[in-house]
């Protein structure tokens, strides 16, 4: 194989460019801990275990209770807000819209959409169900 001196020519002009960029961040770096300005972040184990919980209590919310999935967990959280509200519901992502949807769903009437306050009152209590289930049963 043979090497065309414009490609050598050109890999060796991006190396040197990689290497001054180095050089400079190096002593960018440099004058900042010299100054003091790099301070390291440390969380906590309390922030960190709170950052957790959101994480999964949002999946939780987003996905595995609009899904309808298995779990004992999203069960549990879909069966309190129901006791507290009084009646079934279904979460659904109906196509056209980007937002999730809840409908009351009474036996023998049609599927009810939940709007305004009393959507945002539901919506607020499965996130908090939904945190305080995915932190109690967490390590």
């Amino acid at each position: 194989m043979t090497a065309i001196p414009y490609q050598v020519s050109a890999m060796l002009r991006t190396y040197g460019r990689q290497v001054t960029t180095a050089r400079r961040l190096a002593r960018y770096r440099r004058s900042l801990r010299a100054a003091g300005a790099e301070d390291e972040v440390r969380i906590s184990r309390d922030a960190k275990r709170r950052e957790l919980v959101g994480r999964v209590a949002a999946e939780i919310v987003e996905n595995c209770i609009v899904a309808g999935s298995d779990s004992p967990v999203v069960a549990e959280i879909k069966a309190e807000l129901e006791e507290e509200l009084g009646f079934p519901l279904v979460f659904a992502y109906p196509p056209q819209d980007q937002e999730m949807q809840i409908f009351k769903n009474e036996p023998g009437h049609d599927p009810e959409l939940i709007e305004g306050e009393e959507k945002i009152a539901a919506m607020r209590r499965l996130w908090e169900l939904a945190l305080e289930k995915v932190d109690a049963t967490m390590l």
